[in-house]
């Protein structure tokens, strides 16, 4: 019976941790599919193929990484994010 716990705890730690890569991931990929369709002005076909390269290649990356990794990388990003909002509003 204990054993079905654990084999429990650590199934659901696993898909939780797979879930925010993927989710991680996606709007990684999709941010950056965004900015290079504004940069090159291509259509919607190759904005849903950047998109998925760019998310597997991220679940690919971030394979062996923890949850706290994952949620440290995911504030950095956030962070980076607002700088550049500030700079966008605050640029001449």
């Amino acid at each position: 019976m204990e054993a079905v716990k654990q084999t429990m705890k650590s199934a659901g730690y696993r898909f939780f941790v797979t879930a925010l890569r993927l989710i991680t991931g996606f709007f990684l990929g999709l941010t950056l599919a965004f900015i290079a369709q504004e940069l090159i002005q291509f259509g919607m076909l190759s904005l849903i193929l950047i998109t998925t390269v760019l998310t597997a290649s991220f679940l690919k990356i971030s394979s062996t990484w923890s949850i706290s990794r994952i949620l440290i990388f995911d504030l950095i990003c956030i962070l980076v994010g607002q700088i550049l909002k500030m700079y966008i509003l605050l640029a001449p």
